[in-house]
C-alpha cells in the first residue's frame, strides 16, 4: 500500500472553487480521463495543465468542489496527474466523488497559507504528516484510514469492490 506521497504543490487559494471551474460543463459530454485532463481548472488558470507532473498535489482554500456533483471534476484532475488535494475544507459530495474515484482528498485548517505555490512536499497517509521540502517545516492531519487508502489505491471503488468479487 503506497503510504507516501511526493510532488509539487499547485496553490487555488480562493475559497469556493466549484466544480465548473475545476471542469467547466461545456466539456461535461465526454467521460474519457485523458480528454477532461486537457481542460482542468482552464477557466481559473489556462497554464494549470502544463506545470503539473504526474504526483503533484492541488492546495486549495474553503469549500473546494462545491457546486453541482460530477465526478468529471475528479477524473479531470486524476487525469492531468494530482494525486492528492489538500483543502481547509470540502464540499460534501465533492469529497465523496474524490474517495468513490480513488482521490485522496485531505481537509487541513489553513492550508492555503502553509504552503506556497510551487513547494514541494512528501504526505505520510498512515501519520498524518506533511513534511514541505522547500520551506523545512511540518504540517499535521488526520492520517487517512486504512480502507480509503485501500479504495486509492485500487483506483476507486469500483474498482475495490470488483477485486473483492
Amino acid at each position: 500500500m503506497l503510504l507516501v506521497l511526493v510532488g509539487k504543490c499547485h496553490l487555488f487559494s480562493r475559497a469556493h472553487i466549484n466544480t465548473d471551474e475545476i471542469i467547466p460543463a461545456r466539456y461535461l459530454n465526454s467521460t474519457d480521463e485523458n480528454f477532461l485532463s486537457k481542460h482542468a481548472m482552464e477557466d481559473i488558470d489556462p497554464d494549470f495543465i502544463n506545470r503539473v507532473s504526474s504526483g503533484d498535489f492541488l492546495v486549495a482554500g474553503e469549500n473546494f468542489g462545491c457546486g453541482s456533483s460530477r465526478e468529471h471534476a475528479i477524473w479531470a484532475l486524476r487525469g492531468v496527474g494530482i494525486s492528492a488535494i489538500l483543502a481547509e475544507n470540502f464540499a460534501r459530495i465533492f469529497f465523496r466523488n474524490a474517495v468513490n474515484n480513488g482521490m485522496i482528498a485531505i481537509k487541513i485548517p489553513e492550508i492555503s497559507k502553509k504552503i506556497n505555490d510551487g513547494d514541494k512536499i512528501e504526505i505520510n497517509l498512515k501519520s498524518g504528516k506533511i513534511y514541505n521540502q522547500t520551506q523545512k517545516i511540518e504540517i499535521y492531519f488526520q492520517a487517512i484510514p486504512n480502507f480509503v487508502q485501500e479504495i486509492s489505491n485500487a483506483g476507486g471503488l469500483l474498482n475495490k469492490i470488483s477485486k473483492k468479487i
